[in-house]
């Protein structure tokens, strides 16, 4: 890792963190903490306002706001790619989000950055935009655990109505899958987005519950194939 690039790493966790030791930063980013100790001198020589000391640990006094000036080409890469990806097959929403990040990030690159473009492509002239049409409802349900009518045609087009807690979505195997809890089975489901026939929200929200949430789903899971970790 450059050490511009250690630098700004080292800030990004000083944000998201109370207080964060020379140890924790040393094993995180992989060097010693002598180095470790440099480095947040010189970000304070700099101007940015991180207080503490050796052997207790370091915060930052305020919100510091760091331009994504710092990207190498595979990071910039990293981000084409994904937001070509979102842009084809992310719903309309997250589709126009991803353009205007994009735009943004564009804006700040350094001068060697600015001609680059991955070779990397999602075209979307070949998909049916209907694969997508609930895309952005599921988004909003998911987030505000709300309850969903849905009816749903099987492999067999035959379609029976249920009604779900919506946990998650998945992009697998090149489609996207809602995660859910199904009330009719009482158990949790997994749904192709692209034969959901219906799909109202009921105004009802769900709380939390021991054994019916995305992670409960993500240890069955692990328990019978095994986890990947």
């Amino acid at each position: 890792m450059r050490r511009a690039d250690r630098l700004f790493q080292i800030v990004q966790i000083l944000r998201h963190r109370r207080l964060t030791t020379a140890k924790e930063l040393a094993e995180r980013l992989e060097v010693s903490t002598r180095t470790i100790y440099r480095d947040v001198q010189d970000l304070c020589l700099s101007g940015i306002p991180i207080e503490g000391e050796v052997g207790v640990g370091y915060l930052l006094r305020q919100e510091v706001s760091v331009p994504p000036l710092m990207f190498n080409e595979v990071e910039l890469e990293a981000i084409q790619v994904g937001m070509r990806m979102v842009q084809a097959r992310g719903g309309k929403e997250l589709a126009s989000a991803a353009r205007q990040a994009m735009i943004k990030v564009e804006a700040v690159l350094p001068t060697r950055l600015q001609e680059y473009q991955s070779l990397m492509f999602a075209p979307d002239f070949y998909i049916d935009s209907d694969e997508f049409e609930f895309l952005d409802l599921l988004r909003k349900t998911s987030r505000e655990r709300e309850y969903l009518q849905m009816d749903y045609k099987d492999a067999k087009e035959a379609v029976t109505r249920r009604e779900l807690r919506p946990l998650a979505i998945y992009f697998w195997k090149g489609l996207w899958t809602l995660l859910a809890w199904c009330e009719l089975r009482n158990d949790f489901r997994n749904f192709r987005v692209d034969r959901i026939a219906d799909l109202t929200p009921l105004g009802r929200h769900f709380g939390l519950t021991p054994g019916q949430e995305m992670h409960d789903y993500i240890e069955l899971m692990e328990a019978e194939y095994g986890s990947r970790n």
